[in-house]
C-alpha cells in the first residue's frame, strides 16, 4: 500500500498533477511605513490567470487601491522604491480605461472599521512563470496598498494617493 501511495505521488509530480500545482505560487508580507506587518498576499496560477488573495489588518477604514509594482523593493516610509505599476505591455492605467489596463492593476480592497479587509481576484495580465509578463522578472515586483481607492481609469495610478503598505513578491517554498 505504501508503495502505491508513493507511486501515485511520483506520477502526479511527473505529470504536473495536483501535487506539483503549487510550483507556480508566490507570497508577499505587507508592512506599513513603520515596518509593522499589516497583511499578506497569496498568489497562485489558476487555469485562466493568477489568483491574488490579499488580507490586511490594521489599515485605515475605507476603500484602498492595491497594485503590482514593477520593482521588488519596499523601502519605508513612502515605498517609492517599488517603482511604477507593473506594465510590460505599455498600456494606460485602469481596469475601466479603454487603453488599459496595466498588468499590475487590481480591483480595490475594502477595509472595515475593524481595520480588516480582504480581496480575492484573478488577473490575466501577468504570470508567475517565465516571460515578459512574469512578476519574477529581473528586479522583481511588489504589492503596494494605497491610501485611497483607485478610480480605475486615471493614468498613471488612478488617483489612489500615497502608498501605505508594501510587500515584495517572492516565490512560495
Amino acid at each position: 500500500m505504501r508503495n502505491a501511495i508513493c507511486s501515485v505521488a511520483l506520477i502526479a509530480l511527473m505529470s504536473g498533477g495536483a501535487i506539483a500545482a503549487h510550483k507556480n505560487s508566490a507570497k508577499a508580507e505587507l508592512k506599513d511605513a513603520q515596518g509593522k506587518i499589516v497583511g499578506n498576499a497569496q498568489l497562485k496560477e489558476v487555469g485562466h490567470g493568477v489568483q491574488v488573495a490579499v488580507q490586511v489588518n490594521g489599515l485605515p477604514a475605507g476603500t484602498h487601491a492595491f497594485h503590482i509594482h514593477s520593482v521588488g523593493q519596499c523601502e519605508a516610509p513612502k515605498f517609492e522604491s517599488a517603482g511604477k505599476h507593473f506594465n510590460p505591455e505599455n498600456k494606460k492605467h485602469g481596469l475601466k480605461n479603454p487603453e488599459g489596463p496595466h498588468a499590475g492593476d487590481l480591483p480595490n480592497v475594502v477595509v472595515g472599521s475593524s481595520g480588516k479587509g480582504k480581496a480575492k481576484v484573478v488577473n490575466t495580465h501577468f504570470t508567475l512563470g517565465e516571460g515578459e509578463n512574469s512578476v519574477f522578472h529581473t528586479g522583481g515586483t511588489a504589492i503596494v496598498i494605497h491610501e485611497k481607492a483607485d478610480d480605475e481609469k486615471t493614468d498613471p495610478a488612478g488617483n489612489a494617493g500615497a502608498r501605505i503598505a508594501c510587500g515584495v513578491i517572492e516565490k512560495a517554498p
